[in-house]
């Protein structure tokens, strides 16, 4: 089992950034994908990007794409999301989660996830 912990939620006004980590430590051998799911009020679970243990392969919901960047850093096992010109409906929860498969957007995949970190835009 991987464990994960997220930091670095917040509160922000619409157009600024904020940056997301997750540190993963335990069982990391054989895991594929590294991603970020988030949940907003009355929705569901939604796909926001993943990246390959490797780092060398991304992928992105198409919401985030060309303002979100997921990197990971090798010395520490850590994925950052870095989010910019954010708009109020990106508030949700944002989830760390790790799966075997590679470079997975399903959320069924995933089977280990953090605890989650508060996101709220303001308008």
């Amino acid at each position: 089992q991987v464990q994960l912990v997220e930091s670095g939620g917040g509160l922000v006004q619409a157009g600024g950034s904020l940056r997301l980590s997750c540190a993963a430590s335990g069982r990391t051998f054989g895991t594929g994908t590294m991603g970020w799911f988030r949940q907003a009020p009355g929705k569901e679970r939604e796909f926001v990007a993943a990246i390959s243990w490797s780092g060398g392969s991304t992928s992105y919901a198409d919401s985030v794409k060309n303002r979100f960047i997921i990197s990971k850093d090798y010395a520490n096992n850590t994925v950052a999301l870095q989010m910019s010109s954010l708009k109020p409906e990106d508030t949700a929860i944002y989830y760390c989660a790790a799966a075997r498969r590679f470079l997975s957007r399903e959320a069924s995949d995933f089977g280990s996830w953090g605890q989650g970190t508060q996101v709220t835009v303001s308008s």
